[in-house]
């Protein structure tokens, strides 16, 4: 009996003490609604990338819901949006093309110590500079970076962290944007995280695999540099080859930022993006120039922006049909994020 109760007792005090090493976290929950105005100059949708593609229209961008905890070593991800920012990569819905609803982030994570954890399920990509919320974005418009990588990677990843200025990560994925695999687990992707001074973080990116347009091999490069008290400098550069001469993409971002005062930020968002050549016919090049400005109010924030691009091959069209190198637009957003 003695022996019997010292067991439970034994018991007893191990589950309390992994209960202490364990505390369990509120659940969190965050997110944003945004709503957006853009005129085209030509009357006319003309710069086809990702989001925002109504013209005249006071239209709807996405209701994101972020949900988080932890307990322990273990925590979870889950955000749901609902909108059209994002109904490219939505699941078929009988009465309409795509449905407004979509998964941005579905994830477990568990923290085997302080350096080393693991994560697995689907979440949103670890190549480029833009993500689809546009909290995470200083610009509304995204960039042809953003549209043309992944938005998305389903997949388990390990990463170790070195110090606070170095870390590794590795994973094996899925191909691009699916909650489940239509080619398999068919990507490995790694990401190289340095921060060699205060306020400069940058990160190089591989991802090799199935992708847009075959499989392939992107490397990128993500990097920003708060260099000081009112000026930022960010940039993306990224290369995507696409095997067996099935062409790919080349381009690079520059975001250079500056706070004219506490609750005003102006920006600009420079880029070159070209696609390559596919059977021994040259791919299109666009520049494209962004002038944007974030007004904060509390979790409120107004984005007005006036973006110009450039293609040579005269991919855009005027108000009467012709085809042009040029276009233009302006659009006005309002972005709350709690």
């Amino acid at each position: 009996m003695k022996k019997f109760l010292t067991a439970v007792f034994t018991m007893a005090s191990t589950t309390c003490a992994l209960a202490q090493e364990a505390p369990t976290s509120p659940l969190e929950i965050s997110g944003s609604v945004d709503t957006y105005f853009k005129y085209d100059f030509a009357k006319q949708p003309n710069i086809k990338t990702s989001f925002a593609s109504d013209h005249n229209s006071v239209s709807l961008g996405m209701i994101d819901l972020v949900l988080k905890k932890r307990t322990g070593k273990a925590s979870f991800v889950g955000e749901l949006s609902f909108g059209p920012r994002g109904q490219a990569q939505s699941l078929p819905n009988a009465a309409e093309d795509v449905s407004s609803f979509h998964i941005q982030n579905l994830y477990v994570n568990y923290d085997f110590t302080d350096k080393f954890s693991m994560t697995a399920g689907y979440m949103g990509t670890f190549i480029g500079y833009e993500v689809i919320s546009p909290v995470g974005n200083f610009n509304y418009s995204t960039s042809y970076l953003f549209t043309n990588g992944p938005f998305q990677n389903a997949g388990i990843k390990a990463t170790y962290k070195f110090s606070d200025k170095v870390s590794l990560m590795a994973g094996l994925f899925n191909d691009w944007n699916v909650y489940t695999a239509t080619r398999g687990v068919s990507s490995i992707g790694g990401q190289l995280m340095v921060s060699p001074v205060e306020g400069w973080t940058a990160y190089l990116n591989v991802l090799s695999g199935a992708g847009a347009g075959g499989y392939g091999t992107i490397e990128d490069l993500t990097t920003s540099y708060q260099i000081s008290k009112t000026f930022k400098l960010g940039l993306n550069a990224a290369n995507y080859d696409i095997d067996n001469d099935g062409g790919g993409y080349a381009g690079v971002a520059l975001y250079p930022q500056f706070a004219v005062a506490d609750a005003v930020t102006l920006g600009l968002r420079g880029e070159y993006f070209k696609y390559k050549e596919v059977a021994g016919v040259a791919g299109d090049k666009y520049t494209a120039v962004t002038f944007t400005a974030n007004i904060k109010s509390g979790g409120l924030t107004f984005i007005p922006e006036v973006r110009l691009d450039h293609n040579g091959n005269k991919p855009f069209v005027k108000d009467n049909g012709l085809a042009v190198p040029n276009a233009g637009q302006f659009s006005l957003a309002a972005v709350y994020a709690f």
